[in-house]
Order: C-alpha cells, then sequence, then structure tokens
C-alpha cells in the first residue's frame, strides 16, 4: 500500500458564536494504517451540519467540545480502502462521524452503518436518509404528531431538515407553510417542495403575509430557528397546537439573547405543548426512518436538493456560510482525496 498525504481540518481556536474560516486550519499527515479491528475510509462527502456551532462552543451542549488541535467532528460517508476487520471489507461504503479529512482511521465500532441503498447516490446519506431526514421524521411524527388536514407551519423551510419536514407533512395530509429568506428559497419551497405557501420572513411585510397564510391558525410548528420568527408564529396557534423545537438558527451567539415576546401566555392560552429534541437520543429510530425515507425518494414523494462544495480547501468557511443562508438545501463538501 503506497501511503498519500491526509489533509485535516483542525480546530485551532474557539468561536464566540458562529465559527468562522480563521477558527480552522488545513494540515497534512500521513495516511493512517489500520491496526487490528480497525479500518481506513477515505471520504467522498463531508457534511456541514448548522449543529456544528454547538458542537465547538465552550457552552455546555448536549455533547463535548471538540478539543483544540482536533480534527473536525463531521459526519462523512466515503468507502472503505483498507481494513483489518473481518466484517468490514475493502470497497464497503459506510458513513459515520468520520470527521473533516480526507482519509480516517476508526474501529469497526465507529461505522454508524453499512450504506446499502446502493442505487441512490452516496452523499444522500448524509443528507435526505441521513441526520437531516431522521431528524425531520422524527421531529414532526413523533412529537409533532399531525393529523390530516392539519396546517404545519415550517422555519427555515428551504433548508436540509425543514424541506423533508414540509414534504413529510404534505405525505401525510397536511397543509403546509414554509417560512424561509429571499425570493429564491421562497420559490424553491413552492415549486421543488411542494409547500402550500410560503413566505419570506425578511420581507417588509412578513408578519402580514405569514396571518394571510395562517389564516385557519397553526396546528405544528416545526422550529429550526427561534427568535422573532418563532415570536411571530405563536400568535398564530391553535387550541391543542405542537411546537417542535429543532434548532436555534437565528440567535448568534450562546449568551441569552434579549428577550422577545414571551411565549408562555399562548401556550397556556391555546393549551399548546412545546417539546425539544436531540436526534441523537433517538438512535434505535434510524433503521425505521431511514426505510420510509428510501422509498419515498424512490417514489418521487420526497425531493432534495444539495449544495455541493469541492475541496476540503472550502470547509472552513463552509459553517459560517451555512450561517450566511448562502446554500440551497443540504450542504456538503466533496472531496477527491488522493489514491492509496
Amino acid at each position: 500500500m503506497t501511503l498519500r498525504s491526509n489533509r485535516q481540518v483542525v480546530l485551532t481556536s474557539r468561536p464566540d458564536g458562529i465559527p468562522q474560516a480563521e477558527h480552522f486550519r488545513i494540515v497534512e499527515t500521513t495516511v493512517p494504517v489500520p491496526g487490528a479491528g480497525q479500518v481506513v475510509v477515505r471520504n467522498e462527502w463531508l457534511s456541514v451540519e448548522p449543529a456544528m456551532r454547538g458542537w465547538v462552543s465552550a457552552v455546555a451542549n448536549y455533547s463535548e467540545p471538540v478539543a483544540l488541535g482536533s480534527v473536525m467532528r463531521s459526519f462523512a460517508a466515503g468507502r472503505i480502502v483498507a481494513s483489518q476487520h473481518p466484517d468490514w471489507p475493502v470497497g464497503t461504503a459506510v458513513t459515520g462521524m468520520f470527521g473533516w479529512q480526507e482519509f480516517a482511521l476508526v474501529d469497526g465500532t465507529q461505522i454508524e452503518r453499512r450504506i446499502d441503498e446502493v442505487d441512490l447516490p452516496l452523499s444522500t446519506a448524509l443528507g435526505v436518509l441521513g441526520i437531516n431526514g431522521v431528524t425531520a421524521h422524527y421531529g414532526l411524527l413523533q412529537i409533532g404528531q399531525p393529523k390530516p388536514g392539519e396546517t404545519v407551519v415550517v422555519s427555515t423551510a428551504a433548508g436540509a431538515v425543514g424541506s423533508c419536514v414540509g414534504q413529510i407533512a404534505r405525505l401525510h395530509g397536511c397543509r403546509t407553510v414554509g417560512i424561509t429568506g429571499g425570493e429564491v428559497k421562497r420559490e424553491l419551497c413552492m415549486e421543488r417542495f411542494g409547500f402550500d405557501q410560503a413566505v419570506d420572513y425578511k420581507a417588509p411585510d412578513f408578519p402580514e403575509r405569514l396571518a394571510d397564510a395562517c389564516s385557519g391558525g397553526v396546528d405544528v410548528y416545526f422550529d429550526n430557528t427561534a427568535g422573532p420568527v418563532t415570536d411571530a408564529v405563536m400568535t398564530h396557534l391553535t387550541i391543542g397546537a405542537r411546537i417542535v423545537v429543532c434548532g436555534t438558527a437565528s440567535i448568534p451567539s450562546w449568551n441569552p439573547p434579549p428577550l422577545g415576546p414571551r411565549i408562555e401566555r399562548h401556550i397556556l392560552v391555546k393549551r399548546a405543548r412545546m417539546q425539544g429534541f436531540v436526534i441523537f437520543d433517538h438512535l434505535d429510530y434510524y433503521a425505521q426512518a431511514r426505510t420510509d425515507l428510501a422509498e419515498w425518494v424512490r417514489g418521487g414523494q420526497l425531493k432534495y436538493v444539495e449544495d455541493m462544495l469541492d475541496g476540503i480547501e472550502a470547509a472552513p468557511d463552509a459553517i459560517a456560510g451555512l450561517y450566511r443562508g448562502e446554500n440551497l438545501g443540504k450542504r456538503l463538501i466533496h472531496l477527491n482525496a488522493g489514491q492509496m
């Protein structure tokens, strides 16, 4: 086996808020050699998640922060190129938390799964069939519990999670309203993802447009943003509404922001239920969700858009770009690592 270089993105300083390119550095190391029970995965796709902001923050979160000087934590998909594990032969397509690097040395236990959907692009294992699709499936169906005929409102509706939520809601007989930023994304929600209505939160008359789109009330709100968008939705809750708290993308820093309109009165008067969740708490749900998601993708009922960046050089600024709203759909980094 001829060894080539392995480029890695490491965290060099701790950001206060959204991580920027300056908080990372690309280093070059030797491609690792697997020991007993280990494999080397050549990553072909790296994932970029809004949750990465929390993974590098020093403020308490649901996971340990990425250590300074360490490879940036991320999901990745690729193929095994060297193996000392009997269950994971060379050539197997796999996914797992392999990090922002071209080659990953991992124990067999660190592999999340073998990618069996060989009829679908490998990249889908990180998006519509990965954590984003599973998050949408669980959050909407298990927490939101939509019923046919109800109105489901989704924030960041053009994103990897929000777009799946809207389409899954439609598949379950619901009326869907997407909230997104800009006319391009608003049209994407309508034309590609099939929302019944989509509203641009950047529009000067956003409250009026939202009120018109939600004239019959909001039965389920899938919240990816918090902040002013959520404050606006709260005024339209129906009695017995369910609010699914998935993300807080509008909050730039983990320090508590100035309080907006308080939501307690809305929750009380409308007898609503508000629940947050972290999908890593529900690992036993993944396979069930992926079965549904793959079937819907194959049947053309679940559409997706991938925002592809080229090369590991694009990684350091990829999270910041996500929060700048540059992406359409799931943000991914495509690698073309050197051969072994």
